[in-house]
């Protein structure tokens, strides 16, 4: 019977420990895991003035482009060929041709 290991009591109390607390610690750390994600992240709770300024600038970004979309709708109405306007077709013609008449000076605006 001296040749047979002894099973050291204070070993397996520690197993039996680390056992039971295997479970509830992995799902703290995926608990842990996901709240830094959600507080930390791209789309977290910090990143949420940023996201707020970036809305701000894309919306003024928008209307200004839905002004420059109105102002392109109008000299498309206005070069219809049904009912053109005749001023700013030779406007046109005239920027996209390069011409000039004589006795008129050109003045670039910014």
């Amino acid at each position: 019977m001296w040749l047979m290991a002894k099973r050291n009591p204070k070993r397996t109390d520690v197993r039996k420990v680390l056992r039971r607390s295997l479970l509830p610690a992995s799902l703290l750390i995926i608990v842990a895991f996901f709240g830094s994600y959600a507080v930390f992240g791209p789309n977290g709770a910090l990143a949420y003035g940023q996201i707020k300024q970036q809305l701000g600038a894309r919306q003024k970004q928008l209307a200004m482009l839905d002004k420059q979309r109105e102002e392109l709708r109008n000299q498309v109405a206005l070069l219809d060929p049904n009912h053109a306007d005749l001023d700013m077709a030779d406007e046109q013609a005239r920027k996209q041709l390069n011409v000039v008449r004589p006795n008129e000076m050109i003045l670039k605006l910014p």
